[in-house]
């Protein structure tokens, strides 16, 4: 039988911790107050010890890898010297190693404990098995040998889970909040099971329920149609669904996590985006919503925000989501997201206030007012004009290119967006003429290096549109266009949130 009541750790490292804090209180009497004093380093976790190891010091987490067993060169060691003969002989050499995982390239980190143990390192009374991996979360019980022979209680992260469903607390850790808009949030989730990141989006049922019981997100039979129509979706220019689980009061979307954060954010840090990194983007946004349409989707809700980038690089690859959420809601539902500022709703659905018929053209709509935006960091359609309301002016077509915004943009350009922003939605461009507009078409470096950014992240080789030029073209040259800035008091992009 194992003993409980006596196991000692070896409790060096805060003892060195102390001796070092001792020396350098001596130390700081000889140093001239002219010279910086140093910020001392601050763990990012901490092993308490159970009531089963009273001999024990809390040990600080400092290193991004620790190893526990009975080898002397760990950092936490098991041995004869505070451990009786017989517990020792179920300790293996090594086992089992906590490390501090870091997730992106923005310092995010999970804390995970690998066991390595032939006997068993259990969490929470739950065994992990050799080989097996666990998230550490804070107030987890680290136990050896057997489920109650707990030693330490880890206290370092403190994640976001009560945010989560019940449902996914089991297989998703909540690391922080990404956003946030008017159907829920968004937040960065690590899987327990993958060991990859994930964004999780969570869209209040309730927000959406001015049709009582018809409410599609209360359907569960159509959620589930709807998830595996999305789920078979391939496209890399569009975001990939890990999973959707529908609750109570909410329907949450896993999918992947885009470091590069939104196209609102890079647009409005520039003021705008120089006109070849604008066509470079603009041009997988375009394949991506041809791809919708040709699935018979329609997106409903293009604007800036629901364009991600994968990475933080001038010429990143960008996808469109948010696409599922024109498969659960109603085009009424829809534009009451806008909650009177329809900075990108298409006029047909203004005027009919989102009832009636209506076709794939108001995304058309929705990219030729974001092309504008990306162009010169501002909206065609203002609230700050005196003479007309902003609806008046999307209901017209009422909307000028500024001078000091469109001097330097090509014609071709200022051509496309005359082209999108047509009131009349059976005169408006599709999105393959879009494709096929000369703007995009002529460029054949910018053409060719977006195929073949798109060819290299596809999962199946068919997945970009067919009407896309060949490859084998060299890639995009630097850009020597100046960046925009804003210039028109309260013309600054808003976001279409609900007030």
């Amino acid at each position: 039988m194992m003993e409980t009541d006596d196991v000692v750790v070896s409790s060096t490292p805060d003892s060195q911790t102390q001796t070092q804090t001792q020396t350098q209180t001596q130390t700081d009497d000889t140093i001239s107050q002219s010279q910086p004093s140093q910020e001392p380093i601050r763990p990012w976790g901490k092993l308490i010890p159970s009531v089963k190891c009273p001999k024990f010091s809390a040990f600080r987490l400092y290193k991004d890898v620790y190893r526990a067993g009975k080898q002397e060169d760990h950092e936490i060691i098991f041995n004869v010297d505070n451990l009786k003969k017989v517990v020792v002989e179920v300790i293996s050499r090594l086992h089992f190693t906590i490390e501090k995982h870091f997730i992106n390239s923005k310092n995010e980190f999970v804390v995970i404990l690998t066991d390595h143990s032939r006997n068993g390192t259990f969490v929470n009374k739950r065994k992990v098995g050799k080989g097996g991996r666990v998230v550490l979360e804070n107030g987890d019980q680290i136990a050896l040998g057997r489920a109650q022979f707990t030693v330490f209680e880890f206290d370092g992260v403190e994640y976001s889970n009560k945010k989560l469903p019940i449902e996914l607390r089991s297989s998703y850790t909540l690391l922080k909040k990404l956003g946030s808009g008017a159907a829920g949030e968004v937040h960065l989730a690590f899987s327990k099971g993958s060991f990859s990141a994930f964004a999780i989006k969570s869209i209040s049922k309730g927000r959406y329920n001015e049709d009582g019981p018809r409410n599609p997100l209360h359907d569960t039979k159509k959620i589930q149609r709807e998830v595996d129509i999305l789920q078979r979706l391939q496209h890399p220019c569009i975001i990939k669904m890990e999973d959707i689980v529908d609750t109570k009061f909410t329907v949450c979307i896993v999918f992947e996590v885009m470091e590069g954060g939104e196209l609102f954010d890079r647009i409005s840090a520039n003021g705008g985006l120089p006109e070849r990194v604008t066509k470079f983007m603009f041009w997988q946004i375009c394949d991506a919503v041809a791809y919708l349409h040709s699935k018979g989707i329609t997106h409903r809700d293009l604007k800036p925000e629901n364009i991600l980038l994968a990475s933080e690089h001038k010429y990143p690859l960008v996808k469109v989501s948010d696409f599922g959420m024109s498969k659960f809601l109603d085009a009424a539902s829809m534009l009451m997201t806008y909650c009177g500022t329809p900075l990108y709703v298409a006029p047909e659905i203004l005027k009919r206030k989102g009832r009636g018929a209506y076709t794939p053209q108001v995304d058309v709509w929705s990219l030729g007012v974001i092309l504008y935006v990306m162009l010169s960091g501002l909206c065609p359609f203002t609230q700050n004009d005196p003479n007309m309301a902003l609806d008046d002016q999307i209901l017209k077509g009422v909307y000028r290119f500024h001078s000091s915004k469109f001097n330097k943009v090509s014609a071709g350009a200022i051509d496309l967006i005359k082209s999108m922003l047509t009131v009349n939605p059976i005169k408006r461009r599709t999105i393959n003429q879009v494709l096929d507009h000369p703007w995009l078409r002529s460029d054949l470096i910018v053409s060719n290096a977006v195929i073949k950014l798109m060819n290299e992240n596809s999962v199946t080789p068919n997945s970009v549109n067919e009407n896309t030029p060949p490859l084998n073209v060299p890639p995009p040259q630097t850009d020597r266009n100046v960046e925009y800035l804003f210039d028109v008091p309260g013309s600054k992009p808003k976001r279409a949130r609900l007030a």
